[in-house]
């Protein structure tokens, strides 16, 4: 492909870089090489991130969502994109462009929804059995002063998990005690009695916990010096971790870690993958042919996924929220909100350009004993 191409692509605003001058693609095969050409020197970018956005290409595992809690605030306008058929989701990073998703059985290989109140979407849950699906359902023993609308863990959130773990099997319910902050209210030794606590009544309901210590964005900062945050040394976060992991281990749950950098495997804890080829193949019973999400953080281990959601659209009021900028711009994009619409919290303009998103299965077979 040429030159020309590429610097005609960037643009129209679909790949920017503030140093980037120049852009040439290899394509050999069904192996890429991107190369970006920076002012200074030359380096390679991430070809597989490049080429979904230029050709669109992606299987379709849905994450529904890392950005905003869909089963608790828009479960209706999800079941209503699943029986439509088609999803818009906006791109963050080029509000301008749109991309049209089909959601048919025979594309999505597995829904994974993110919540902290699933009870939403109890009532619909039947209209997605032709989808394999799991939860990641995030439940801390914070009070309202760092989750402010979040339903009481006791009297509602906890029954809630349990509920939700009978109607759907203890496997598909992944338990989020996350992200852990330390304040002089939240000490270690307060997270150890709320997660003992929790774990106690969780026991026989889940399989796993995932554990992550809170990160500094530039999105919660400002909140993250009002509550005062303290940071352990790393002989201290071990020792708090190993407690952590024989909590678990009493209450027959396993722990795994959420994109940390600290090795926590000495205790039993090791790097977790939340969008997770291995349970999505026990789910689906068949070889999932994905990668890596080269997309998230370093740490990461999930595998690529598709979003459907849209940042600054959710309403749970967590002070360490990295997906909303402000009260005031999820209150303004609330008001869009329309349960009957193609896209979450939004509209589709006519400078919009909407691009059919490339899809297809990442299934290969049916597993097989062997495989087990």
């Amino acid at each position: 492909m040429a030159l020309d191409k590429y610097r005609s692509i960037m643009e129209k605003g679909v790949v920017k870089h503030k140093s980037l001058f120049a852009l040439f693609c290899i394509k050999a095969r069904q192996a890429f090489a991107v190369f970006m050409i920076d002012r200074k020197e030359d380096i390679l970018y991430n070809e597989h991130m490049l080429w979904t956005l230029l050709e669109g290409d992606a299987a379709v595992i849905l994450s529904a969502s890392r950005r905003t809690d869909i089963p608790n605030y828009y479960s209706d306008w999800f079941l209503n994109r699943i029986k439509e058929g088609y999803v818009y989701v906006r791109n963050p990073m080029n509000p301008r462009q749109v991309s049209r998703i089909a959601l048919s059985p025979e594309v999505v290989d597995c829904i994974v929804f993110w919540t902290k109140n699933p009870k939403p979407l109890f009532s619909g849950l039947e209209e997605l059995n032709a989808y394999p699906f799991y939860f990641q359902f995030t439940l801390t023993g914070y009070g309202t002063d760092i989750e402010s609308n979040v339903p009481d863990k006791k009297e509602d959130v906890i029954p809630t998990f349990q509920n939700l773990s009978r109607k759907i099997g203890a496997q598909k319910v992944i338990w989020r005690y996350d992200p852990i902050l330390f304040t002089d209210k939240y000490t270690p030794e307060y997270h150890l009695k709320a997660f003992a606590e929790i774990a106690q009544r969780l026991r026989g309901y889940t399989e796993k916990c995932v554990i992550s210590f809170v990160d500094f964005y530039a999105k919660n900062q400002k909140s993250m010096n009002a509550l005062h945050v303290s940071f352990l040394t790393e002989r201290e976060l071990a020792a708090f971790a190993q407690k952590l992991a024989q909590i678990a281990k009493d209450n027959h749950m396993k722990v795994a870690s959420c994109a940390e950098k600290m090795d926590l495997s000495a205790y039993g804890i090791e790097h977790n993958c939340c969008i997770d080829k291995g349970l999505i193949e026990q789910i689906t019973g068949c070889k999932i042919d994905a990668g890596r999400d080269k997309n998230q953080r370093e740490e990461c281990g999930c595998v690529e996924s598709i979003d459907v959601g849209a940042y600054n659209t959710c309403k749970n009021g967590c002070r360490y929220c990295y997906a909303n900028h402000s009260p005031e711009s999820v209150a303004k994009n609330c008001r869009l909100y329309d349960a009957n619409a193609p896209i979450l919290c939004g509209q589709i303009a006519q400078d919009d350009k909407i691009t059919e998103r490339k899809v297809k299965s990442f299934k290969e077979k049916q597993l097989t004993v062997w495989d087990l």
